[in-house]
């Protein structure tokens, strides 16, 4: 029990340099008692645009009663712009979609164990999806990751128990570890 106490504030330390100190005050605040509810749903950006009805084609005649062919004119439809071509994804894509989700995870189970940094995997996240959701489409697959991570152990805890703490521990050091990778590898 106290090894899992430890761990996560060594690790906070981490995570405080890669999103920064947390806002207001850091010691001795109680711990925050309600559940924050997933905030990440954005709605889906893109529509596809309608579906164009194409005209009925009348039955082949024979040749003598076919009316002579009329030209054809255009229809003057105001289409939707295409979408913007998504660029490719990221080389480190996976390692931070992972990285969503854990904090997701850790955004459901820290407030459930009443850890004193509880409050802050939602704010971090935030932080995340301003610095790397640069298209509406990655902005979306984070979140998406987030609310999994966050959905997965909604539906598996309710109070806290020992499992939920040592996930909690063990994500905190997996979350640790990609963000280390990512920095490292790509800069940060």
């Amino acid at each position: 029990m106290a090894l899992a106490s430890l761990q996560p504030a060594a690790a906070q330390g981490f995570f405080e340099r890669l999103f920064g100190p947390p806002p207001g005050p850091q010691q001795g605040a109680p711990p925050a008692q309600t559940r924050p509810q997933p905030q990440y749903r954005p709605q889906p950006q893109y529509r596809p645009p309608p579906q164009q009805q194409q005209p009925r084609r009348p039955q082949q005649q024979p040749q003598s009663q076919r009316p002579a062919p009329q030209p054809q004119q255009p229809e003057q439809q105001q289409a939707e712009p295409a979408p913007q071509a998504e660029p490719p994804p990221a080389p480190y894509e996976k390692e931070l979609l992972r990285l969503a989700e854990i904090m997701g995870s850790l955004a459901m189970l820290r407030p459930l164990c009443n850890a004193p940094d509880a409050p802050e995997w939602s704010r971090r996240m935030q932080v995340l999806l301003d610095a790397e959701g640069t298209t509406p489409g990655r902005r979306e697959r984070l979140a998406g990751a987030y609310n999994k991570g966050y959905q997965a152990y909604a539906l598996t805890y309710r109070v806290c128990t020992p499992s939920a703490q040592e996930a909690s521990v063990r994500f905190v050091g997996e979350g640790e570890q990609l963000a280390r990778n990512i920095t490292g590898r790509y800069g940060g």
